[in-house]
């Protein structure tokens, strides 16, 4: 038997003694202790092996986001098969709070990782880029395929279904790019900011569409008001902590210089601008990622340097090598010293992140699949929303692969979602619109990462 045939057999005995498990637990324990906390630890825990197993995609070429997502759906659905042993995931708060501090830190995450200077270079065309996949998706929601394929519903649902196209998931295109480690180019920057002016955008139109609904009416100074909050927290955000991420760095450096306070601030300093955010009416992941766009290496610079840069330094005080110079090391170890904060966020991410994605894919119900007629409204809707973001990828300007940031900018995932939720909330939507924006959301988000891969491999820096 070779070694790979009995890796295959353990992973498959270790994966069956979880779900007996999950089985005897979910049956033992009855509905009133479907959470406690006990079995929230082993939901977690099948969760991450889930998540895990979805990795399998990767040794086809695609991306692990894509095989989260699919075992969410495959998990959340077979209640259609009568297995009802995974539907109390899905009601624990616990577990719904770790998925979206997972997608925040995924975030602060991409903000650590990108870089203010390079996104100043493509702001125009972001902004572009934004503008259009914004305002051409919603049009042709609310006054073009929304009353073609679905006539006589109220002229409010059509809003809410030309708001829930404006949406880009920006966990998903952004955790694509981390993936294949092409977050640098400027392909994957223009997305970004593009997504970013998008939620912006997004979260405006959502809110005057609620207010239409719920106040009859919406003044044009309530639209300023929206947008200027939201424009000022993201310009405000950068400058005020590019200003003041220095001084906190030598005041929390005074208390303790360890890899536990540099740990410790960058998550602060996420968290607070998430909380802002989110109390100023944006999303939180907003906030999140305009934390990691102000953390530089050089706030951190009081702080004690990794123990594998302390050793090296320590290490060349006495080197006499012939063939290099002391500087060309310290060039070499640098990179490693300035990656030292995403180093240590990246184990939080590697527990947070994939409970947000597999929970997502639960969440996304097949059962609308059982009816055609809604299958192939659905199906024109997600052409709708595809060609509306591939045609703002082509403003995007020169020198950059305008269809890899139209494809980018296709992904709905979760956002898309809450809108039609609050949609359905207010009584707007109806079941058979709310499940064709389901679809929707369904074929965007599963079509983005195997694209996107693809085109990644493809490009050359």
């Amino acid at each position: 038997m070779t070694r790979k045939i009995r890796s295959w057999i353990y992973s498959l005995s270790f994966v069956g003694v979880v779900a007996a498990g999950v089985v005897t637990a979910s049956g033992a324990a009855g509905d009133s202790a479907h959470g406690s906390l006990a079995l929230t630890f082993l939901w977690i825990a099948v969760i991450l092996l889930a998540a895990k197993l979805g990795g399998l995609v990767e040794k086809f070429g695609q991306p692990a986001v894509l095989g989260e997502l699919v075992i969410g759906v495959i998990l959340g659905n077979l209640v259609l098969l009568g297995i009802h042993t995974f539907e109390p995931i899905l009601e624990d708060g616990i577990i719904k709070f770790l998925a979206e501090l997972g997608v925040v830190i995924l975030l602060f995450q991409i903000g650590l990782e990108s870089n203010v200077r390079q996104m100043k270079e493509v702001g125009m065309s972001a902004f572009l880029v934004a503008i259009i996949g914004v305002v051409l998706p919603f049009v042709l929601g609310t006054y073009v395929v929304g009353p073609w394929f679905m006539p006589g519903l109220e002229p409010a649902a059509y809003l809410f279904l030309g708001a829930a196209l404006t949406a880009t998931s920006v966990g998903i295109t952004a955790r694509v790019f981390k993936d294949l480690k092409k977050l640098h180019i400027p392909e994957a920057q223009i997305v970004l900011g593009a997504a970013v002016i998008d939620d912006v955008l997004g979260l405006v139109i959502l809110a005057v569409v609620s207010a239409i609904v719920t106040v009859g009416a919406v003044s044009l100074g309530m639209i300023g008001w929206i947008l200027a909050k939201a424009i000022l927290f993201l310009v405000g955000s950068i400058v005020l902590g590019q200003l003041l991420a220095p001084w906190l760095g030598k005041m929390f450096a005074k208390i303790q210089t360890g890899i536990g306070m540099k740990f410790t601030l960058a998550v602060i300093v996420c968290l607070v601008f998430a909380y802002l955010a989110q109390v100023i009416g944006l999303a939180a992941i907003v906030g999140a990622f305009a934390a990691g766009l102000i953390l530089d290496p050089v706030h951190f610079r009081y702080f004690k340097d990794p123990h594998v840069v302390r050793d090296i330094k320590k290490a060349m005080k006495d080197a006499h090598a012939k063939n290099i110079t002391i500087k060309e090391v310290e060039d070499a170890i640098e990179h490693h010293s300035e990656r030292h904060i995403e180093d240590l966020i990246e184990p939080l991410a590697y527990f947070l992140v994939p409970i947000f994605f597999v929970l997502t894919g639960m969440e996304v119900s097949l059962a609308a699949l059982f009816d055609g007629r809604v299958i192939l409204v659905a199906l024109a809707i997600s052409v709708v929303a595809i060609l509306g973001k591939l045609v703002a990828g082509a403003v995007a300007g020169k020198g950059v692969n305008k269809w890899m940031i139209g494809i980018g900018m296709v992904p709905r995932g979760e956002v898309g979602l809450i809108f039609a939720s609050i949609g359905k909330g207010l009584g707007v939507i109806s079941d058979e619109l709310f499940s064709v924006i389901v679809i929707m959301v369904i074929v965007t988000t599963l079509v983005t990462p195997p694209i996107l891969n693809v085109m990644l491999k493809k490009h050359k820096v």
